[in-house]
């Protein structure tokens, strides 16, 4: 009896460790919740574009379904904020004195604002606002940011028609300029995703950040020329370079101003910040790209719930 207790237990040689590995890899087996590689997560993604367009727009059809005006508010909540600005900050503090057409300058930025802040938003609780589905279903994470980016960018062009009428009853002409909105909304997708996808996993971390969110978006706001010209703030020598450079490469302003730009007639070139197209791509880039690797290092925690 003492002979059978005190006989160590067998030992696994490497070699038993690598027929094991040959084994698993002879059929596609690996590790519950491992992290795929960049290019196997992104082709993941790509197989998954039908379920990532059927989600955000069942989103976006949900969102005001018990609203009796429905999806009327998705015009109304941004021209409503427009107003109530047009009055704050264009009548009482005098914003649009030197501001050509200032009615679409303002609605534009709104526009352009509402589509950043509630990307942003919508990515701060991607994973922290469906952990039901995040456990429940294997699937790459990254999906639920970009379908919330995408239920904003369907938004945004529902509103757009709106915008468009408000820019013709302001005595705006109809442009071969306005075929420049596509590449800018292409660029400020794609650093939207890259912001939500940064926020979904730090969210998902800390739900407490989506509390602090609203008051840090506002800031920004405020300070990314919607409501009054950063250009006409900066003539001059009365601010230092440093904040002068720091409002004119604020990424939320640099998007704003080239749809002005795009849309607005009386909004000139030499209105935009020095190299105002490789600031987007820049920002896009940088955003995009460190957004999806900050996140994919994270899809390993979330795969195992």
């Amino acid at each position: 009896m003492s002979q059978v207790l005190d006989t160590p237990p067998p030992t696994r040689s490497p070699a038993d460790d690598t027929d094991l590995a040959a084994l698993a890899a002879r059929y596609g087996l690996t590790v519950s919740g491992a992290r795929p590689s960049v290019p196997a997560y992104v082709r993941q993604l790509w197989a998954r574009r039908h379920f990532i367009t059927a989600f955000a727009t069942a989103k976006l059809t949900a969102q005001y379904s018990q609203a009796k005006l429905g999806q009327v508010w998705q015009v109304m909540t941004p021209l409503l904020n427009a107003a109530v600005y047009y009055f704050i900050f264009g009548v009482l503090l005098g914003t649009k004195h030197g501001v050509s057409n200032y009615i679409a300058f303002l609605v534009t930025g709104v526009f352009v604002w509402t589509f950043t802040q509630n990307s942003i938003m919508a990515g701060t609780r991607a994973i922290s606002g469906n952990l039901g589905l995040v456990r429940a279903l294997h699937f790459p994470r990254a999906t639920l940011p970009i379908s919330f980016c995408l239920q904003q960018l369907q938004q945004l062009l529902f509103s757009m028609a709106a915008l468009l009428v408000i820019l013709l009853c302001a005595g705006v002409p109809v442009s071969l300029s306005w075929l420049l909105a596509v590449p800018a909304l292409v660029l400020q997708f794609t650093f939207n995703t890259g912001v939500a996808m940064i926020m979904a996993r730090l969210g998902a971390k800390t739900p407490d950040i989506a509390q602090l969110m609203p008051f840090i978006l506002r800031t920004w706001m405020y300070v990314s020329g919607v409501m009054w010209s950063i250009d006409q703030l900066t003539k001059g020598d009365h601010l230092p370079p440093v904040v002068t450079l720091l409002l004119e490469t604020n990424p939320s302003a640099v998007y704003i101003d080239l749809m002005r730009f795009a849309l607005i007639d009386s909004f000139h070139a030499n209105q935009l910040p020095p190299h105002v197209w490789a600031a987007a791509t820049g920002w896009a880039v940088l955003a995009g790209v460190g957004g999806f690797i900050y996140f994919w290092k994270a899809e390993e925690t979330y795969g195992r719930g």
